[in-house]
């Protein structure tokens, strides 16, 4: 057996043209040139970015930087991809790979990356943009629905159904809708008599073996501890939720699942410098098995504050002592509510450099913030 068993999918490939290579004594060139796409492709599909997948990222972001692809160099280009790093894939170049095949056909994302014509690669980065355009719009339309459905009874596990939402799109709602209520969610969407859907679990709870215990009104099911993908009869839809409600009030204690954010280190904004920033880039690439350091700022001023892409995201101006440094939360535009100016907040998120106009500055990405 191979030694190392935590490849993804393209890097099992990539070994096998390096074999290949080196048995017929072949131009390394023949298999390299691709190492750009593994990169990209072992970041989409999760795998742990340890041992030889770490390798292929580091060196692949490398080649993706000075990118002789076509349909990668348009695709960089739409995304506005100014980084090149694992998280910049993460959020700009793999959604736009998936909703391909989520909403249309997936194979124009693999012949955006064969294609030798410019045109071509033009037209199909568009699609892609438009196909991921289009799931951000109804993933933003099935979360608010499934929002509005939600009842004071649903304690232990978030389980929802409904007749128009996109069966290509609810997984990613379902990993919403968890994260935000840190309880497993099964969202299912109803066609012909037939729900076909997705769960995400929390950590801790085992989502398979819950649906392995309610198999009896399924049709079909699969997955693993985190996350499953499902189909049953409309008719024992009801059923169905009652038998994974009762399993988990039997086997998940909720109150136990309150959400923890390990901290990898304690800050204050005085210790905070470029220099000391570009040094934590040693340890990229960041992703699954190694995860970006989290630092924890305490006793910290709000400076100014607002929300970016209709309150969707929240932006912070953050003062201690002389010392401003900005701050961007992802998703926590609700936040906004609940503080002002001149409130003191510990932070905890992730330090970055922010290059604008030729000039870098420091930048928190936020995870959370609470008052002090």
């Amino acid at each position: 057996l191979y030694p190392f068993n935590q490849l993804a999918g393209c890097g099992i490939a990539f070994k096998l043209t390096q074999a290949i290579t080196i048995k017929r004594n072949l131009d390394p060139m023949n298999y390299l040139k691709n190492l750009d796409i593994v990169a990209i492709g072992t970041i989409s599909d999760l795998v742990p970015l340890v041992d030889e997948n770490r390798v292929i990222v580091k060196l692949g972001l490398m080649l993706v930087k000075q990118t002789k692809n076509l349909g990668l160099k348009r695709l960089l280009t739409k995304a506005n991809i100014r980084e090149f790093n694992s998280t910049s894939i993460s959020f700009g170049i793999t959604p736009r790979i998936n909703a391909s095949g989520r909403l249309g056909n997936q194979y124009d994302s693999l012949n955006l990356f064969i294609t030798k014509d410019f045109k071509e690669a033009e037209r199909l980065s568009e699609t892609l943009d438009s196909y991921n355009i289009e799931r951000q719009k109804i993933g933003n339309k099935i979360y608010e629905e499934a929002l509005a459905q939600l009842k004071d009874e649903e304690k232990n596990c978030i389980i929802l159904g409904k007749e128009d939402w996109h069966h290509g799109v609810i997984g990613i709602v379902s990993s919403k809708i968890t994260e935000k209520f840190n309880k497993p969610s099964i969202l299912l969407c109803f066609e012909d008599g037939i729900a076909k859907g997705s769960g995400r679990s929390v950590a801790g709870f085992d989502l398979h073996k819950a649906i392995s215990a309610a198999k009896e009104y399924l049709l079909s099911f699969g997955g693993h501890t985190m996350a499953c993908g499902l189909s049953l009869k409309v008719e024992n839809f009801e059923k169905f939720k009652e038998a994974i409600s009762k399993y988990i009030d039997e086997n998940l204690d909720i109150s136990k699942l309150e959400k923890e954010i390990y901290i990898d280190e304690i800050l204050t904004m005085e210790d905070l410098d470029i220099d000391k920033i570009k040094a934590l880039k040693l340890l990229e690439p960041y992703g699954e098995e190694n995860p970006e350091p989290i630092i924890m700022y305490e006793k910290v001023e709000i400076n100014g504050i607002r929300t970016l892409s209709e309150n969707k995201h929240l932006r912070l101006s953050l003062k201690k002592n002389d010392k401003i440094i900005d701050a961007i939360g992802f998703n926590l535009g609700e936040l906004a509510k609940e503080y002002k100016i001149g409130d003191i907040i510990d932070v905890i998120g992730n330090i970055e450099i922010n290059s604008f106009n030729g000039k870098d500055s420091i930048q928190i990405r936020l995870i959370d913030i609470r008052k002090a």
